[in-house]
């Protein structure tokens, strides 16, 4: 009997480490993202990172629509060229006219369009959007972009749900840039010319693209390995135990 109960629970333990391989291997925790390259500091500029992976193995991603905040208007935002992808700049007239370095703004962008005009994003990959955005508000510790993803198989998935807090990540959350405090000095992050400076050619971008990829699969292999490993470890030192019980009762 105790050896029946000894096996039980090996075979329980391989089942709940071969749920935990199956949970690292997945790719559903991906979703389109944003990120400042350095610091997004209020007042200030910054080039802002559109990351997009390719969530299905059977179509492209095709398209993407970030729509940029009404709340907080950006009276600049100027898209990298994106070699394969054609984009357009979307503005819109502004209810309550902007003051930029003593300058009146009456519209501001409203939508960046970006659209494959080869493969797109295929499977297995992601796709960064870089934009130099500014000035970023003063009176806001984020931003939220919302975005609509398009694949080649006319499927629409549409990251436009807003964190609440206290609550769980919601199933297709919108993207959202968290804005840092202006240094005591007044430097208020990256300038626009810096953010021009950051831009570089497309070619170097798609290599740039294609190599993180390679290594974000990398290190998902090693975790899977990793825990096969420990799976593996754990299910030969059960078995010694299990045959030292049977030795011990077969001796007896």
């Amino acid at each position: 009997m105790k050896v029946s109960r000894i096996a039980a629970r090996v075979a329980a333990a391989a089942a709940v480490a071969g749920s935990a391989v199956l949970v690292l291997s997945s790719p559903a925790f991906a979703h389109v993202s944003v990120a400042a390259e350095g610091t997004a500091a209020k007042g200030g500029y910054a080039v802002v990172d559109f990351k997009v992976p390719n969530e299905r193995d059977d179509a492209s991603t095709t398209k993407l629509e970030v729509t940029f905040p009404t709340d907080h208007p950006l009276a600049s935002a100027m898209p990298e060229p994106i070699n394969g992808w054609k984009v357009d700049v979307t503005k819109a007239k502004l209810a309550k006219p902007l003051t930029v370095h003593g300058k009146q703004i009456s519209e501001a962008v409203s939508k960046i369009t970006w659209t494959a005009t080869g493969k797109g994003i295929e499977a297995g990959y992601f796709q960064k959007f870089p934009v130099s955005v500014g000035a970023l508000p003063e009176d806001a510790d984020e931003l939220v972009f919302k975005a609509i993803q398009t694949y080649s198989n006319k499927e629409v998935v549409r990251w436009i749900e807003v964190q609440e807090d206290g609550a769980e990540e919601p199933e297709n959350p919108a993207p959202v840039l968290t804005l840092a405090a202006a240094s005591e000095d007044g430097h208020h992050g990256t300038t626009a010319e810096d953010a021009s400076d950051k831009s570089d050619d497309a070619e170097e971008t798609a290599a740039t693209t294609e190599t993180a990829a390679d290594s974000d699969s990398t290190d998902t292999t090693a975790r899977v390995l990793g825990v096969v490993g420990i799976v593996v470890g754990a299910a030969g030192v059960a078995y010694g135990v299990l045959a030292g019980r049977r030795r011990t009762t077969t001796e007896a």
